[in-house]
This record gives structure tokens, C-alpha cells and sequence, in this order.
């Protein structure tokens, strides 16, 4: 049995290794399977294994490689499979009896696999997996990447923070007999364009995909297509009003996903629905209806599930990810209408069920996750949160009156604290109740933090999340600022000591707030940050359509909410902080704001990690994530001891 009991002090950058992550869970009668992780700071890599959660007992360890995730039972309750990442490989798929035993590999991918989904007649699976050109990544032997070909660049859609290029290594949808002697994976998909989350027809004739607009890799929009099983082209079956995706095929003909409505390149900030649709292979493709209200739920991108009482979703709340009810037809039905299974105060991260069983991985202020039921928790992967830090719900009025939310998190002892401004990316994207490991560390080294919500986040209804759009350095600011003056309001706060954070869009807010309202705050850390639209738009992965999607076409209008046109004004120690291979918000970002304020004899320091994307923080390698918390607080004790 996994135990992790955390000291009186509270969680320490070192401490890292102690967490254990539940990830997906799978259900089939009594049987229910979850993986879980923990980051290895001597190996600086991620393990971890499946584990079987009896009915009567502690949780069991299923699996022993390596890395082991995703797993799915079969439909028949006989197999499970899953995702085996050896020696720091790549994902492959494998199978195994629900038994025990050995387990099989089914794939040997050049890039690896994506998460199983089993068909009806529990033999098949199908999954998505990335297929590079020929030549490239290793499929010519003795070529190395650098001595590979040019690549020809002929869209605004050729690589992804995280995943790398694209264009040369575009996803395809596959199907594999996993109970063949000789397992054999058969390719459904070839084109040039996204395709994901697959689900099958119950008949087992189709697998359900989403797939860009018209096979075309250059779009923003997204509709649902049935690809046969057996091999042929694509059918579109549902256009969407924006974007579609995770489609879930019910027995009576129609199909459930979940989607976004927008136009043009007006992508952002927009809730995530519900739909249903009918589902008619061949002829014209349907047009879906949405079942949750547009403007008051928000789900998380996770399936849906339909049950004989509705659909299980999980929807943003105020800081929450609950676990709700939807209904299976009734049109735009709002947030005080979805009744809570459960989530609470807390975060929903996957969710499965089985009959009338519900399962699912939820996280708390104080864990980064255990397996639970409306009935309560399963297991104590994460032990005994003592040391770490609850959370205290804080409100404030901002300047123009409207209702601002967020959080404080406080130290031991009575005060007053040295205060961290820690804001949140996105920007529609939210702090809230589950388990952020950046809250723990910095209250254990005694320092209050203050995560707010400001407009522009999600889980406040859609108006909130699009008020920042055009508005950037305004009404968002305000709305920091007046939750910074709530928290500062309280005798365990220390107004004179007050340091400011972020990443992301918190970067972009960091950099903001130290030019225009330097003088509240003694240092800043601003980190993978956004500090000039003009070059994001050419130089970030998603730069060509969100930065005039927020703060529209004129280039004049995006470099005055521009941090870095803003240079001059910030005088107090600044830590530019950014990875070399972040294509979400390209080092260029920091380049330039670094030499701006040393160009202004501003006290600047760039620290700068190799081989890390914009997800360092959350899931970079563990030595990584261990020496930025090491330099954050070595920041901090210098600026604001």
C-alpha cells in the first residue's frame, strides 16, 4: 500500500517525490483499476504502475513496469489495457487478463500509441497514434535529426508546444486485434489533419472520431466523423457550431458529445457544452443541440457518460471541477439544474461508471488525488495531509463594483507573512479547489499566497471569461489588485513584503502589474511569459489566430497591452524566467523583456531550462521541477526576507 505522510513543515520542493497521482480509472462489476504516478528525482522520471482496488482492502499493485497508465477494461470484463512506457520509451499498448498475468505488448510505434478503447466484442481496440514522415524521427537508420531534410511549411498549423512539429507527424486512427497470436495494428486514417478521441458504434462497425473541419488541417473548427472499422473514408456526421469532440455513440442512434459554439478565428474564452446529436452515417451531416446552458456550465474535456439518469460531465464551478448530472435531452438546462454527484470543493480529475457504480480521481487543496465514490474515498495513496495547507475562500468588491473570487493560503504561526501574488494562466483558466503543489511549498516556507480569479477566467459563466478580451491590463487588473487589498486587509498578511507571480497569462500579468503598479510590490517572478503580442502572433504555436482573437487586429492596439512596451516603467528585481523549447509562448518572449530591463539597468536575472516546453512546472522532468522550486524560494528569501 502506497503511504505518503508529509512532516509538520509542510511539503518541501524535495517532497516532490512523495506524491502519488492517481490518473485514469476503469470499472467493470467489482473490479475497479487506476494508475498512479510519482516523479523519481534519482532517475528524473516519472513511474508508476496499475493497482487494483478491492472491495475489502487496501489498493493492490496490478502492473510493475516502468511507466504504466491508461487503463481500459475490456467490455466483457476479461482484459485490461493499457499504456507501458519502458526505460523511458515510448507508450506502447499492451493487454493482459483482469486475472493477472503477463502482459502482451500489441504495439511497437516508432512515436508510440495512444490511450485503448476497446469495441463492443471485447477483441478490437482502437487508438490514435502519431505516424512520422518517412525519414524523420528515427525511421532512417543512421539519420540523425539534424541531418534530416527541411521541412516544407505551407500553413499556420505545423507544430504544437509539447508534441513538437506536426506536419511531418500527423495522427492517424488505428484498430488492432488484441486477442490475435500475432497482433497486428491496421491504419484507418491517412490525411494530413488532427483526428482524436475515438469511440466506437454499438455495432462495432464505426469508430467515432473528431476530426478538423473537412479534413482540413488548417482549420480551428472541429466535427465528428465514423470511420469503418473494416477501412474506408471518413463520413462526416455531425457539424458542430464550433468544435466537437469526444463523441460518445448511444444505442438508440445518437451520438453525445461535447463541443464549443464560435465563429472565425473567436475561439477563446467559450464554454464547453454538452450536445446530442442524431446519428445518421451517410447523407448530411447532423447538426447537434445543446443540452447545457451557454453561459452558466463549463465542462472539462473529459467523456461524458451516459447513464439511465442522465449524462455524468464534469463542470467548472467557482474554482471547482464537480461531477454532475445532465440531462440526456432537455435543451439548455442551466448550472443550478445539474444536480452534484460529487466534487465538492474539490476537483474532478476522471471519472468512470459501471451500472449505477460511480467512480472517479478527485484532488483536494490538500492531495493530489484519491479514487472515490459519492459514498466516499477508496484509497490513501497520498496519506496524512498534515503540514499542508488549507485553502480560505476570500471575496472582494473591484473597482467598478463587480464581485471578485479567489483563495488565500496561509502559513503556520500567527504572522504577519510575507505575501506571494501567485496568478493563474489561461487566461481561461481558474485556481481553485484541487491540489496545486506551488500553494504548499510556498506556504510551507512561510509565505501567504493569494490566488486569484480575476475576469477573463473559467468557471464563472462565459461573460466572465470573455470580459478580458480586448481589455487586457484593465478590468483583469483591477480585479487583482482588489483581492491582493482583501487578503493585505487581514493581520496575517504583510503589506510592506509583497511579492507578485505567475505563468503563462500570469507571467504576461506579473510583467504587467510591476511596470503599471510597481510600487506595491518589492520583486517579481514572471515566468513562460506572453510580454509582446506582435511577435507572439508569428512565433507561438497558437499565436496566428489568439492574440488577434484577444486583443484584435491592430498591431498598435496589441503592443499597448504589450508588457514589453511597458519596460521602461518597471525598476524592481525581475526574474525572467522561461524553457528553451516552450512553443506556447517561444523563448523570444523572454529574450526580448530580458534585454529591455537590462537595457534600463533594471536588477534582471534569466533563468533559462533546457529542454523543457510551457508545461515545466506541472510536468517537466521531476530534477527540473525540483530546482525551479529551489529558485523560487532562493528568489523570494532575497527579496522578501
Amino acid at each position: 500500500m502506497i503511504s505518503t505522510v508529509i512532516t509538520s513543515l509542510g511539503m518541501r520542493p524535495e517532497d516532490l517525490a512523495l506524491l502519488h497521482v492517481p490518473g485514469s480509472v476503469t470499472l467493470h462489476e467489482d473490479l475497479i483499476l487506476v494508475d498512479v504516478a510519482r516523479p523519481d528525482l534519482e532517475a528524473d522520471a516519472y513511474r508508476g504502475g496499475l493497482w487494483r482496488l478491492p472491495q475489502d482492502g487496501p489498493p493492490v499493485q496490478f502492473t510493475f513496469g516502468d511507466h504504466d497508465s491508461s487503463p481500459r477494461i475490456s467490455p466483457d470484463g476479461a482484459w485490461v489495457a493499457f499504456l507501458r512506457a519502458q526505460d523511458g520509451g515510448r507508450p506502447q499498448l499492451h493487454v493482459m487478463p483482469t486475472g493477472g498475468g503477463e502482459a502482451r505488448p500489441l504495439t511497437d510505434l516508432p512515436l508510440g500509441a495512444g490511450a485503448p478503447v476497446w469495441a463492443p466484442d471485447s477483441r478490437r481496440i482502437a487508438f490514435v497514434a502519431r505516424v512520422p514522415e518517412a525519414g524523420r524521427y528515427g525511421t532512417e537508420e543512421d539519420v540523425s535529426a539534424a541531418a534530416e531534410a527541411p521541412r516544407r511549411i505551407t500553413g499556420f498549423r505545423y507544430r504544437h508546444d509539447g508534441v513538437g512539429f506536426t506536419l511531418d507527424r500527423w495522427p492517424a486512427l488505428f484498430v488492432v486485434n488484441a486477442l490475435a497470436d500475432i497482433p497486428q495494428p491496421v491504419r484507418l486514417t491517412e490525411g494530413p489533419y488532427e483526428v482524436a478521441s475515438p469511440s466506437w458504434t454499438p455495432d462495432g462497425e464505426h469508430v467515432l472520431v473528431s476530426a478538423d473541419r473537412d479534413l482540413d488541417g488548417e482549420s480551428l473548427h472541429s466535427d465528428l466523423y465514423a470511420v469503418p472499422a473494416g477501412g474506408g473514408a471518413p463520413i462526416p456526421v455531425v457539424r458542430s457550431a464550433g468544435s466537437a469532440g469526444l463523441p460518445v455513440a448511444l444505442p438508440g442512434g445518437d451520438v453525445l458529445y461535447l463541443g464549443t459554439a464560435f465563429s472565425g478565428i473567436h475561439a477563446v474564452a467559450r464554454n464547453t457544452g454538452l450536445f446530442r446529436a442524431p446519428l445518421r452515417i451517410g447523407g448530411e451531416p447532423a447538426t447537434g443541440v445543446r443540452l447545457t446552458e451557454e453561459e452558466s456550465v463549463d465542462i472539462e474535456p473529459l467523456p461524458p457518460i451516459a447513464t439511465e439518469d442522465g449524462v455524468l460531465v464534469a463542470v467548472r464551478v467557482r474554482g471547482a471541477v464537480e461531477l454532475r448530472l445532465a440531462p440526456s435531452d432537455t435543451p439548455e438546462t442551466p448550472l443550478e439544474k445539474l444536480p452534484l454527484v460529487l466534487g465538492e470543493r474539490a476537483g474532478v480529475k476522471t471519472f468512470t461508471s459501471y451500472g449505477d457504480q460511480v467512480v472517479a480521481v478527485v484532488s483536494t487543496p490538500e492531495s493530489p488525488g484519491e479514487v472515490v465514490t459519492p459514498a466516499g474515498t477508496l484509497t490513501d495513496f497520498n496519506g496524512s495531509p498534515a503540514g499542508r495547507r488549507p485553502l480560505q475562500e476570500i471575496t472582494a468588491v473591484s473597482a467598478d463594483g463587480y464581485p471578485v473570487h479567489g483563495w488565500l493560503a496561509l502559513p503556520e504561526g500567527e504572522g504577519p507573512h510575507p505575501v506571494l501574488l501567485n496568478v493563474h494562466g489561461g487566461p481561461f483558466h481558474h485556481h481553485g479547489w484541487g491540489f496545486l503543489d506551488e500553494t504548499q511549498v510556498y506556504a510551507a516556507a512561510g509565505y501567504a499566497v493569494v490566488l486569484p480569479n480575476p475576469r477573463g477566467s473559467s468557471g464563472y459563466g462565459q461573460a466572465h471569461g470573455q470580459a478580458a478580451i480586448g481589455a487586457f491590463g484593465t478590468v483583469d487588473v483591477d480585479d487583482v489588485l482588489a483581492l491582493l487589498d482583501a487578503a493585505l486587509a487581514r493581520p496575517e498578511c504583510d503589506g510592506e513584503r509583497v511579492g507578485v507571480m505567475g505563468g503563462s497569462y500570469g507571467g504576461f500579468m506579473t510583467s504587467w502589474l510591476a511596470a503599471h503598479h510597481g510600487e506595491r510590490f518589492k520583486a517579481a517572478w514572471s515566468e513562460r511569459a506572453v510580454n509582446a503580442w506582435d511577435s507572439f502572433t508569428g512565433s507561438s504555436d497558437i499565436g496566428w489566430f489568439f492574440a488577434e482573437a484577444y486583443c484584435g487586429p491592430d498591431i498598435e492596439v496589441q503592443r499597448a497591452m504589450s508588457p514589453l512596451y511597458h519596460a521602461d516603467r518597471i525598476d524592481l528585481p525581475f526574474a525572467v524566467v522561461h524553457s528553451e523549447e516552450d512553443w506556447r509562448c517561444p523563448v523570444e518572449q523572454a529574450q526580448r523583456m530580458f534585454v529591455a530591463l537590462r537595457r534600463n539597468g533594471t536588477p534582471a536575472e534569466f533563468l533559462l531550462f533546457p529542454g523543457e516546453g510551457h508545461e515545466l512546472s506541472r510536468s517537466g522532468r521531476p530534477r527540473h521541477r525540483l530546482q525551479r522550486f529551489e529558485a523560487v524560494l532562493e528568489w523570494w528569501s532575497r527579496h522578501l526576507s
